[in-house]
């Protein structure tokens, strides 16, 4: 079902947010999916919205950019996950330990791919230079939805030069027009939904506290031994004010070893 979008731009600003409408209902953007065609679908704050496809070409041509450009596997299905089990150079930990970023953290992880042969072929849209990009965030409301598209491409929602959109109103103006948007007014339970995102040590909190400014997710690199590089900031670490006080959050909360403590012991 088509609908109009109704409420105005909010792009990373705070204040309570209005109306979150977009141009399709739920099974419209599942309809859209099984159609081979783009969607935007959104996320909680702080993160911004997401354009998804079944087809890596099309998440890069909705984005007006080249199509053969690497996109994110969205790695949120239990059989993607296992395949991914057989590409990747991670020992058990380190497979273990990207699991939980992915599911827990819902950021963006790079992560290193076997290198006695090339990436599989639905793997190989999110690979480059030895690495692959995988995707972690699921918001529940979103995963009925998810749960039928076990093999997904997804880049943050935005065309070139331009910021990420933060609600579908964002999304509507800037891609072209019938694009399909998913907005959280169409979401069942995205009104009560609310997953954090790696609370920061500071910032008001409670149902009265503004909604806080959006961005995409936090990149992270995840090396073989487990250690944890920050490869692009974003939501995650922006709540804890600088990147060392984010990694040893991460280290503390998974014990992610130290990279130079696992250079160090690899050395010795």
């Amino acid at each position: 079902m088509n609908r109009g979008a109704t409420d105005r731009s909010t792009a990373n600003r705070g204040g309570p947010p209005p109306t979150d409408t977009g141009t399709v209902d739920l099974p419209g953007a599942r309809s859209a999916l099984g159609r081979g065609t783009a969607v935007v679908l959104p996320n909680p704050a702080p993160l911004t919205s997401v354009v998804a496809a079944t087809g890596p070409g099309t998440v890069n041509a909705a984005k007006g950019r080249p199509v053969g450009q690497p996109v994110a596997l969205w790695a949120h299905h239990p059989d993607t996950l296992a395949a991914l089990d057989e590409a990747l150079a991670l020992a058990a930990p380190a497979a273990a330990l990207a699991g939980r970023l992915l599911a827990e953290e819902h950021l963006t992880l790079l992560v290193p791919l076997r290198a006695d042969g090339p990436p599989p072929g639905w793997l190989a849209p999110a690979a480059k230079d030895g690495w692959a990009l995988l995707f972690g965030a699921s918001w529940a409301p979103l995963r009925p939805l998810l749960a039928r598209f076990p093999l997904l491409y997804v880049s943050s929602a935005n065309r070139t030069g331009r910021p990420p959109a933060a609600r579908a109103a964002d999304a509507v103006a800037m891609f072209p027009p019938g694009t399909a948007v998913l907005g959280t007014a169409d979401l069942p339970g995205a009104d009560t939904a609310t997953e954090p995102v790696s609370p920061g040590p500071t910032g008001p909190t409670g149902p009265t506290a503004p909604e806080p400014a959006r961005r995409a997710t936090t990149t992270l690199r995840l090396h073989p031994d487990g250690s944890l590089d920050l490869y692009r900031h974003g939501a995650q670490d922006h709540r804890h004010g600088d990147t060392a006080t984010y990694l040893r959050h991460l280290r503390r909360t998974y014990r992610a070893p130290d990279r130079r403590t696992a250079t160090d012991g690899e050395s010795g």
